[in-house]
């Protein structure tokens, strides 16, 4: 039973280590990740990897192409779409939802986080703005108090990689600035118990992040 339990913690570990390193983008896509380079950092068999490898790849995160390699998967750009459909309807329910709660602690979190994040978009430090970017969808979905609203939420969010693309989106000319005036106006509409405007704007800011986005990419950057 224990050498079971430890397997299984094994696992979990190398899941969520490998995933982590996706979506931060310490792995690039088109790079061969090396099963013997994985079992030999962790102390392990090629067995866990290999099932690692299958799990990042129901997420969407992995290509395995047998007798080639196991590859970080780049979305196409019907995919992108497809996912900030989805990431639109979850996080307009979100907002809806956050505002039926009224003052609950995440309410004052995303206050705390849009103080910061206007000093950021001043300063012009893009890096932290994405950060407290995420960080505001994060408390969004947070707030929602909807376990399976978030655990669809995470799934989806793995499929992004969206640590990566955020960058990309905030690298438009005036994108950040407009980005965080879009979060103040949700807040707002948060704190004032409005849920059905609320659910409109945050759509509308989703859909907003999604044209820059696609704008980004097609330029290159």
């Amino acid at each position: 039973m224990n050498a079971k339990n430890g397997t299984g913690s094994i696992q979990g570990r190398l899941i969520s280590e490998v995933r982590r390193r996706i979506i931060a983008g310490e792995i690039s896509p088109g790079v061969n990740i090396s099963e013997i380079a994985i079992a030999e950092e962790f102390g392990v068999s090629r067995t866990p990897v290999r099932e690692t490898f299958k799990q990042l790849q129901t997420e969407g995160l992995v290509e395995i192409r047998p007798r080639v390699g196991t590859f970080v998967t780049t979305p196409s750009r019907r995919e992108i779409t497809e996912l900030f459909e989805m990431k639109e309807l979850l996080e307009g329910a979100a907002a809806r939802l956050l505002a039926q709660r009224g003052r609950v602690p995440e309410v004052e979190l995303l206050e705390e986080n849009l103080r910061q994040a206007d000093q950021a978009v001043a300063a012009d430090d893009k890096a932290r703005y994405a950060e407290l970017v995420e960080e505001f969808h994060n408390l969004l979905i947070a707030g929602a108090d909807n376990n399976k609203l978030e655990a669809h939420y995470r799934t989806l969010m793995n499929q992004l990689a969206y640590a990566r693309l955020v960058n990309t989106s905030l690298s438009q000319p005036g994108r950040p600035l407009q980005s965080d005036r879009e979060h103040h106006h949700v807040l707002d509409l948060i704190v004032a118990k409005d849920g059905d405007s609320a659910e409109r704007v945050m759509r509308e800011h989703v859909r907003a992040s999604r044209q820059a986005l696609l704008a980004g990419l097609e330029s290159g950057i």
